[in-house]
């Protein structure tokens, strides 16, 4: 009998279920949307609760596209959107409020207050890898403790559970109310500015300065490894969860980066490249995050450096929902080949303040270069390059940390199936970008760890041996040119700081 291994891909949009056989080819898939809520100006947020049933639907939908039951599958793993925080309840199960996802900059004040006790934007930076930024989960959980009626009460009197989303709906998998599991891995846990990197441990010091207690934060465990049963209800009833990786780290894992100076660019709602830095981690002195790359079992803790990009998937999302350019998000590549180039266009989405390499929260978004000239296809070339450029931002602070000059890039993501896209990446970076045969890596990274927490693989070497190239793109522009178009992106770029104030909304 063929036997399987489903990976819960929990993304900033939409969840999917996605179903892996051993040469971690793609069986199936099913994937739901969430509502994107928006409150206000800067405030980004999920229901968890629609996430959750989300996660049941997908689930079901892809044994049955794939004709398959239960017992074909012998492990699941997680995978989530890393920062977005939620809250609970720990007896009725129900969130105190809506998740707060990652892009949400409400918790600027609360950084700057944390800031202002000593350090400034890098007090926690020797502990934890990450400087103060609106990006990361413990300032979200401060929020809403200090702002839900009656919610600091009940954490100070231990009824309130904090996770990630992979703690949430591992939590609701394995019996919620009734006996959940919390628990989270390193890669999640090193988002949060409340774990120790060395350690692996909460530190208890970090989450005293948040108003955090204790209490609130689930058990760290490893990345791979059988963290419980998935209780008797749904369509996964029974089986071991096994796996979880935040997403970022997940891709890196599913596009087999396990030795030291692999990496690879995920494009997705944001951009983010990871390079494998191995058990050693790399203090950042351009504007990058250490972070924990996975830790496989009782192994020890693979680090890498992280370069984050807040918007680029989003910024053609945007382009579709609120201007209307196009009527769907595979529309952007057409319209932006109407025109030759940019038209001296360059869009810097600092949506969310800029992330690396800037970590700029005062930074908005900017359209500049305009003229009678500029068409919507020029627009369209503009968001298209933008991601490249902002890319090509974080491996320049890579290459400047690790001092070893990138040579090709794997991508992965939902955008690289984008020809134009890919090849100006190619141009701008003046190195190969490779594509692999299952571009979605991040569902499979999911899958890789929880097959080697049962010995469905047996090794990284298999994973290594799965990985597949599916087409490269070498770059075509001549050195001078590529120059010049960074140097007016670069230039672009400042024109987004000191844009928000006090009385800024």
């Amino acid at each position: 009998m063929a036997r399987y291994i489903a990976a819960i891909d929990q993304g900033t949009t939409s969840t999917r279920c996605m179903i892996f056989d051993h040469g971690g080819n793609v069986i199936s898939v099913d994937q739901r949307e969430h509502e994107q809520i928006f409150p206000r100006a800067g405030w980004v947020e999920h229901d968890p609760e629609e996430i959750w049933r989300n996660t049941r639907e997908v689930c079901a939908g892809a044994l049955a596209k794939a004709d398959l039951v239960t017992d074909d599958v012998v492990a699941v793993g997680i995978t989530n959107q890393r920062e977005t925080t939620v809250v609970w309840d720990r007896t009725t199960g129900k969130p105190v409020y809506n998740a707060i996802v990652w892009q949400d900059t409400r918790t600027d004040a609360i950084t700057e207050e944390l800031a202002g006790l000593g350090g400034g934007q890098m007090r926690y930076h020797a502990a934890t890898g990450l400087p103060l930024a609106t990006y990361f989960s413990g300032p979200k959980a401060k929020w809403i403790l200090d702002n839900v009626e009656g919610a600091r009460a009940k954490a100070d009197a231990g009824e309130l559970a904090f996770g990630t989303i992979d703690t949430w709906l591992l939590w609701n998998a394995t019996g919620g109310p009734d006996g959940g599991v919390h628990v989270t891995d390193p890669t999640n846990a090193s988002r949060t500015l409340l774990m120790d990197l060395d350690t692996l441990e909460w530190n208890e010091q970090n989450a005293t300065d948040m108003g955090i207690p204790m209490s609130m934060l689930p058990e760290i465990r490893s990345s791979s490894e059988v963290y419980a049963h998935i209780g008797a209800r749904g369509a996964l009833a029974g089986l071991p969860l096994a796996g979880i990786l935040g997403d970022q780290q997940a891709a890196t894992f599913g596009q087999a980066c396990l030795s030291v100076g692999e990496a690879k660019n995920t494009y997705g709602t944001g951009n983010f490249v990871l390079l494998n830095t191995g058990t050693e981690k790399v203090m950042s002195e351009n504007g990058l995050l250490t972070t924990v790359c996975y830790k496989i079992g009782e192994q020890d803790a693979v680090y890498a450096l992280e370069g984050s990009i807040a918007v680029t998937g989003s910024l053609v999302q945007w382009l579709r929902d609120n201007l209307g350019l196009i009527d769907s998000a595979p529309e952007v590549e057409q319209l932006a080949h109407s025109v030759d180039d940019n038209g001296g266009v360059y869009f810097v989405p600092a949506f969310s303040g800029l992330f690396a390499p800037y970590w700029r929260s005062d930074a908005r978004g900017a359209i500049v270069g305009l003229t009678r000239y500029v068409t919507r296809g020029h627009l369209a070339h503009a968001v298209l390059q933008a991601t490249a450029f902002q890319s090509r931002e974080v491996i320049d602070a890579m290459d400047a940390d690790s001092g070893v000059p990138l040579k090709s890039l794997k991508v992965d993501g939902g955008m690289v199936g984008n020809e134009l896209l890919m090849q100006f990446q190619a141009d701008i970076l003046g190195v190969p970008v490779i594509r692999p045969v299952v571009a979605e890596t991040t569902a499979l990274g999911a899958a890789y760890a929880a097959g080697l927490a049962v010995g469905f693989w047996e090794s990284e070497d298999e994973i290594r041996n799965n990985w597949a190239q599916d087409k490269q793109w070498d770059p075509a522009m001549d050195e001078a040119e590529r120059e010049r178009q960074y140097r007016l992106w670069k230039k672009a770029v400042t024109k987004t700081f000191d844009w928000v104030d006090a009385d800024t909304f």
